[in-house]
């Protein structure tokens, strides 16, 4: 079972969408420089399709986009989770954005709008650093469109 943390409203993590942000603990990945190390351990509430409906609730329509933020070690679950947003808000732009330097074959792309592939290394630099070794694809007719120059100032 996912379990998250907390949430955050953002508006730099996915483009052009007003975000919650659902940040998952349990993460595997234990990137060296971790800005969000209190997601290692496996701590939280129980992610729940009703604990989901009661922060959109509270949102009252204002996000654009639901993401999941972490949840690597169950990535079936994070694709379940992102399958049941799918039916239930159509709406809701969805976004995964995991550590992984590749998209688990457990997970769907038709159940998302965005995915975030790849560990933080801080020599590289995040997103907005053009030499990230990150990428923020958009979901476009089940296939990966690289859209991680939006980031990127001139």
């Amino acid at each position: 079972m996912l379990r998250y943390i907390d949430t955050d409203i953002v508006f730099q993590e996915i483009p052009d969408e007003v975000t919650l942000a659902v940040n998952l603990s349990g993460c595997p990945c234990r990137c060296p420089g971790c800005h969000s190390k209190h997601l290692w351990g496996d701590s939280g509430e129980p992610l729940t399709e009703e604990a989901v409906e009661c922060m959109l609730e509270h949102q009252k329509n204002e996000v654009t986009c639901l993401s999941l933020m972490g949840g690597d070690a169950q990535p079936q679950e994070v694709d379940r989770m992102a399958g049941w947003l799918r039916r239930r808000h159509p709406k809701l732009h969805i976004a995964w954005w995991s550590g992984r330097s590749l998209l688990s074959p457990q997970v769907s792309l038709s159940n998302f709008d965005y995915i975030k592939l790849g560990p933080y290394l801080s020599h590289l630099g995040p997103l907005k650093s053009r030499t990230t070794n990150q990428r923020l694809y958009r979901v476009v007719h089940d296939t990966l469109q690289d859209i991680t120059p939006h980031f990127w100032k001139s």
